[in-house]
């Protein structure tokens, strides 16, 4: 086994906007073992799980914007699919795709 690649941030250069099914939340807390506890745009509260593709390449830390996909079948859990830089944050909030409350 090798060690686990982690890529600077620029990796992260390119803007993902949320698609349908898709959408921003801010990471309120780590919870441990890829697990992080996401507080989503429509004011709910979810656990969200780290994708392998994702975790092996960038960080994700408290207070980072990302983009998650609400699962179907339970509605209290969610996939994190993107972390955001702070510009792209900022400009996300600048074209009104991030609401205040998050």
């Amino acid at each position: 086994m090798g060690k686990r690649k982690v890529i600077s941030e620029e990796e992260l250069k390119e803007l993902v906007l949320p698609g349908p099914g898709e959408m921003l939340g801010r990471v309120v807390k780590l919870l441990g073992s890829d697990h992080v506890l996401v507080k989503c745009a429509d004011n709910k509260t979810r656990v969200g799980r780290i994708r392998g593709k994702l975790k092996r390449r960038i960080w994700v830390r408290e207070n980072d914007i990302v983009l998650i996909a609400p699962w179907e079948f339970q509605d209290n859990r969610c996939d994190i699919l993107w972390r955001y830089t702070i510009s792209q944050a900022d400009w996300l909030r600048q074209n009104s795709y991030l609401p205040e409350g998050i």
